[in-house]
């Protein structure tokens, strides 16, 4: 199974106008066409173990998100008040994206490329982003590369767009989640620096930019690109965002899983308008997400069954 789909913007464009109305999207297995897929109120599988694949397809056209399933555990972790103690965090199982949220994908969703043009200029229930101030991409890259200049805001409405799509719940990660899926369920946060250029993008191996998606090794549950080249929104205890991973402008040696970084001012400096926008950050090339999907709850065992 690729890691992602890809395909031009311009093909993209041309296939989804040529399908619409769209279909909804469904959430596959390799063995199962997406297009024969109605929209469901079920939630995804449940998660059994770690590794296993599944392929949300949008339906009419090649464009996918493939998603590994990431099993529950405790994560340990040094107590924020007390950094003598430490705190244990319990974690459910989830499915993620294998990769960040590439353009092509979210180019359906900032685009309205879902809808007839008829329907793109009207408004719906679905809040869409605004034309970004300069260009998205910076030039760094379109095709197989991850969307970036990306707030909070924009991040976390995409997962509300899939969730409508779908009927499932699509959402951002916890920091606690994300973090236990970059250690790959390790005690600590370690990192191996003498391996870490085979599984991440950083400031001493990346010429100033984003690099494509899944061109490094994967971490031992499939994950590509958790540390460096794009950094990842998730949701803090507080409810805010947290940009987690490190970027391709971060020293390799400050790359670990719980690095987490608070937006400040900068990062949409020099954005004109006020207030400022809440899709784009005209100075966050570095910022981008991936995204989860609750899996299902497997029902308990009758009374008469349990051990």
């Amino acid at each position: 199974m690729v890691a992602s789909i890809r395909v031009s913007f311009r093909a993209a464009f041309l296939i989804l106008r040529a399908s619409l109305p769209l279909a909804a999207l469904a959430l596959t297995t390799t063995s199962v066409h997406a297009q024969d897929m109605p929209k469901t109120d079920e939630p995804a599988p449940a998660v059994t173990a770690a590794g296993t694949t599944l392929t949300e397809k949008l339906a009419g056209t090649t464009l996918a998100i493939d998603l590994v399933s990431i099993p529950g555990g405790t994560l340990k972790k040094p107590d924020p008040f007390d950094p003598t103690k430490t705190v244990e965090v319990e974690i459910k199982p989830l499915w993620m994206s294998t990769t960040e949220v590439t353009w092509e994908v979210y180019d359906v969703f900032a685009f309205r490329l879902d809808e007839p043009e008829s329907q793109a200029a009207s408004a719906d229930a679905t809040t869409r982003p605004s034309k970004p101030y300069l260009p998205a991409d910076r030039g760094f890259g379109h095709e197989g590369y991850a969307a970036i200049s990306i707030t909070f805001n924009a991040a976390k409405e995409f997962c509300r767009f899939m969730s409508e799509k779908t009927g499932r719940t699509y959402r951002l990660a916890t920091r606690d989640e994300w973090e236990w899926a970059a250690r790959c369920g390790a005690e600590t946060d370690a990192v191996d620096a003498s391996t870490l250029d085979e599984f991440a993008w950083h400031k001493g191996n990346s010429p100033e930019k984003t690099q494509p998606v899944a061109q490094k090794k994967p971490n031992a549950w499939g994950l590509y690109d958790m540390l460096g080249n794009v950094g990842e929104w998730t949701v803090n205890t507080d409810a805010k965002g947290r940009l987690c991973g490190g970027n391709f402008k971060t020293p390799a040696a400050d790359l670990k899983p719980s690095l987490a970084e608070k937006q400040t001012t900068e990062w949409n400096k020099r954005d004109p308008q006020m207030p400022k926008s809440k899709w784009w950050l005209s100075d966050g090339p570095f910022a981008g997400f991936r995204i989860v999907c609750e899996p299902a709850t497997p029902s308990p065992a009758p009374a008469g069954e349990q051990k």
